[in-house]
């Protein structure tokens, strides 16, 4: 009976994993909008990219979000939903569709800290390190990574508190889903976690979270770093993918105004093999 009761609650840790969705974010898509002719971005153009890019990715996947919490929190003793689908139809037929966007704004609020945050310290690590990004070891990538998820993380999370208990809360379930605070909406939301747990209390939990937030963005950046190296070296640029080190014959120094030069004749170039391409047809 004891090792049946530990099962149980060991498997509570992984219920929610079956509303888990991942789709592809559109940062390269975001970025490209805002690149000059010579395919540069600056900060706040990239940090503007970014968030623009994280806020439409959250909210394609956010009804998944708000079924993941509701798994999570429900009494598992009592549970009122059996499923991912049996909780999407359940919220969509007694509390409507805009109950599986309940707190989406708090998602765009929490992007602007969050891109701010993880770009401006990745991009100033070098500073940290003294010496230049593209000399960092797959080892400084994923440290870089983790930090600047841990600062990222720690700016947006008060956002993140009160969007979980928003989309917890919900009248038509028992205790209002077990949510430790009551509220009307979002301001009042923070209010009442103020008053109830105090100022830090919009912090409770960043410990467990960033247990999963900063190893992944730690991995995520280093595997990302080196797929760039990977690529690199296939091409022939360097002389392995565990480094910069330019391989034998390749040439950097070509100056701003020989780099247009360049990009305008590569572009003369694809549209003179499409007009080739469009005679041949005919």
């Amino acid at each position: 009976m004891e090792r049946g009761r530990c099962m149980s609650s060991a498997w509570t840790l992984y219920k929610d994993q079956r509303a888990v969705v991942f789709v592809p974010v559109p940062h390269v898509r975001f970025i490209q909008l805002h690149m000059d002719d010579l395919g540069r971005v600056s900060q706040w153009r990239a940090i503007v990219a970014g968030s623009v890019a994280g806020i439409v990715a959250a909210l394609v996947i956010y009804p998944s979000d708000v079924i993941k919490t509701r798994l999570i929190v429900q009494n598992s003793l009592d549970p009122a939903y059996r499923g991912v689908l049996h909780a999407l139809r359940c919220i969509y037929r007694k509390e409507g569709f805009l109950a599986l966007y309940r707190g989406a704004s708090l998602t765009v609020m929490g992007a602007v800290p969050f891109s701010c945050g993880s770009f401006l310290v990745y991009m100033n690590l070098d500073k940290l390190w003294g010496e230049p990004s593209f000399r960092f070891t797959p080892l400084q990538n994923f440290i870089n990574g983790c930090l600047a998820a841990g600062v990222a993380q720690t700016l947006s999370f008060p956002f993140e508190t009160v969007k979980r208990k928003m989309q917890a809360q919900s009248p038509v379930l028992p205790h209002c889903g077990g949510v430790d605070v009551h509220f009307t909406g979002m301001v009042d939301c923070f209010r009442q976690v103020v008053k109830a747990q105090g100022f830090l209390g919009l912090w409770n939990g960043l410990t467990a979270n960033l247990l999963k937030i900063v190893p992944y963005f730690g991995l995520m950046f280093s595997s990302f770093e080196f797929c760039k190296r990977v690529c690199l070296y296939k091409n022939g640029y360097i002389v392995s993918p565990l480094s910069y080190q330019l391989a034998p014959g390749v040439d950097q120094s070509l100056g701003p105004q020989e780099l247009r030069e360049l990009r305008r004749l590569l572009r003369n170039r694809s549209f003179k093999s499409e007009q080739s391409t469009v005679s041949n047809r005919w």
